[in-house]
């Protein structure tokens, strides 16, 4: 080769090399180090990129297959118990991935709740089967009739709340609307008003209907319209009975108790008898100074305690304060969704609000807006004692217009145990922010389904099977045992088998000797009994056995710490 020519080589190579060799520095500085890190969060278009390389990757015939599988309760909980062993370490009991390894690994698992709606029964079958290169994702060397169960529990996941990734970013946002959008945030402040449930019906039909027959879509009826609303026989005397059926402008209640409201001017007043349902019999309704915060401030009188401040603002949708008028009576939709007249325009997810969407504390508060004792920030209002939150409405921070009751620990009192469980009902709020459920992201229709079920207290599943739908035996959700009759000492079909009976026992007043179920999921000891006076589920169901009974009986269960137990 000519010398001329070599030396036109070198002189392009040799700064080439330069080149090189300074880009490979500045890689070796300030890319490589951490770049083998699992803590790094993948970049957009890695994510972009390896969603594309992953979807493409499976044979078009492997995606087109379809799970052979219905919807049968035998697979769905075969798959449930395949996900718990195989899966539940990484992606977690509800598929959000939120676990402790998945916080480590490199991409972390996505969410599968999200993801499976985009994958097919094939897609899923095939990665489940083959594993996914260069991510924690092992294959599995399954029966193919466990993959497809698999699969079906996938598509079946716990219903949690999803935590929003949403930030606030302008000041309405700032001021407590968090995980739902700008134009929900910015529509309800430019006055979107309230159009009542039956604007909802055409669109969510079946859903519609299901709620229309919950007790909260029926908690105030008038017995004009419903005369089969009122349960007992008034022409029957009772020396309670001060009122006839043309007193009463609406009723209250069909579960526990019932109560009678009349109309005198635009407000409405209790009648001074009720309706015990369980008992089939009358009782006086008044309540006195010291069975509630608001009482001394009212006359000893049913007749001077209007429902508007203690009552109606939970008990419908949109009370105003000033008119003493409702955009409906009753728990609609609004009252949990917030105003829809932009969402009867337009049908996006932009102009309504989903309980579901929302980050778990203002989930929750979706609930607890009612189902809790406290009292208003502000009070007096417009002269008078409120009992509900005035002025929220789903979309601000319920902190901001609402206290729960206050508890000194170790002091019964009206509403609260000594250990600050609560003492009476439509306190779930109150029993519900003190437990490892609410602390974990769970929220309340994670459980109860308000639009309507088949089950008591309308929940997802029946009492002895919703508790298994997120906790199974030797998982990390516990219990820690080789059966549930392992773990319960009782047998399997029993009710001392049922984690309700334990966890959630009733001990909480809504009427006489009527209890409702403690919503703290604490296991509350037979020496809490002796030493503070709280009821513990052991002599609830034995009730025939002492508390000594109860603690020798606990303290011969070896897979119970002693300790924990107490003496």
């Amino acid at each position: 080769m000519p010398a001329p020519h070599l030396k036109r080589i070198a002189r392009w190579l040799l700064p080439l090399l330069v080149v090189v060799g300074a880009v490979l520095g500045l890689v070796r500085h300030y890319v490589l180090p951490g770049l083998s890190s699992a803590r790094t969060n993948p970049s957009a278009i890695e994510v972009v990129t390896a969603t594309w390389l992953l979807r493409h990757a499976v044979p078009e015939a492997a995606r087109e297959r379809r799970n052979p599988l219905g919807a049968d309760a035998a697979d769905l909980a075969a798959g449930r118990d395949v996900f718990r062993a195989k899966c539940e370490v990484c992606h977690g009991y509800d598929g959000g991935g939120r676990t402790e390894i998945g916080a480590g690994e490199y991409p972390h698992p996505p969410p599968l709740r999200d993801l499976a709606p985009a994958l097919t029964d094939g897609e899923i079958f095939y990665h489940i089967r083959n594993g996914i290169r260069n991510t924690g994702m092992p294959a599995w060397n399954l029966p193919e009739r466990q993959i497809w169960q698999l699969v079906l529990y996938i598509r079946h996941l716990p219903i949690t709340v999803k935590l929003s990734e949403q930030k606030a970013e302008d000041s309405a946002l700032h001021a407590g609307v968090f995980g739902i959008s700008h134009a929900v945030a910015q529509g309800i402040a430019a006055g979107w008003h309230y159009v009542g449930s039956a604007a909802c019906k055409p669109c969510h039909t079946e859903i519609y209907e299901r709620w229309k027959k919950t007790p909260m879509a029926n908690v105030v009826r008038d017995p004009r319209a419903h005369p089969e609303a009122i349960i007992p026989d008034l022409s029957k005397p009772d020396p309670l009975v001060t009122f006839t059926k043309n007193d009463i402008a609406f009723v209250y209640g069909s579960i526990w108790k019932q109560r009678y409201f009349t109309k005198i001017g635009d407000d409405y007043y209790p009648e001074p008898a009720q309706w015990d349902i369980t008992h089939h019999m009358w009782r006086k309704y008044f309540v006195k100074n010291g069975a509630d915060w608001w009482a001394p401030f009212y006359p000893p009188d049913n007749f001077q305690r209007p429902t508007g401040p203690l009552c109606d603002g939970c008990h419908s949708v949109n009370y105003d304060i000033k008119t003493k008028t409702v955009t409906e009576w009753n728990v609609g939709c609004e009252r949990c969704h917030g105003p829809g007249s932009e969402h009867i325009k337009q049908k996006t997810r932009e102009t309504i609000i989903n309980p579901a969407r929302l980050d778990y504390v203002r989930a929750n508060d979706t609930c607890i807006q009612c189902h809790s004792q406290g009292r208003p920030l502000v009070n007096l209002i417009d002269g008078k004692y409120y009992d509900w939150p005035v002025g929220f409405h789903m979309g601000l921070d319920l902190s901001d217009f609402w206290k729960l009751e206050e508890h000194k620990l170790g002091e019964t009192s009206f509403t609260h145990y000594p250990d600050g469980t609560a003492h009476k009902n439509r306190m779930q709020g109150n029993d519900f922010v003190q437990s490892l459920m609410y602390t974990r992201g769970v929220a309340c229709f994670s459980c109860h389904d308000v639009h309507g079920t088949e089950n008591a207290a309308q929940l997802r599943e029946p009492p002895s099977e919703i508790c298994l739908t997120c906790h199974g035996t030797n998982t990390a959700n516990g219990p820690h045992a080789e059966t549930i009759a392992a773990h319960t000492h009782h047998k399997p079909e029993s009710k001392g088998s049922q984690c309700i009976a334990c966890h959630m026992p009733k001990i909480e007043e809504t009427l006489g000797d009527v209890m409702v179920h403690a919503h703290t999921f604490r296991f509350i000891t037979p020496a809490e009994t002796d030493a503070y006076g709280i009821p513990n589920p052991c002599n609830i169901c034995h009730k025939d056995k002492t508390t000594a009974w109860a603690a020798s009986v606990l303290k011969s269960w070896k897979d119970r710490s002693p300790w924990r137990m107490g003496n």
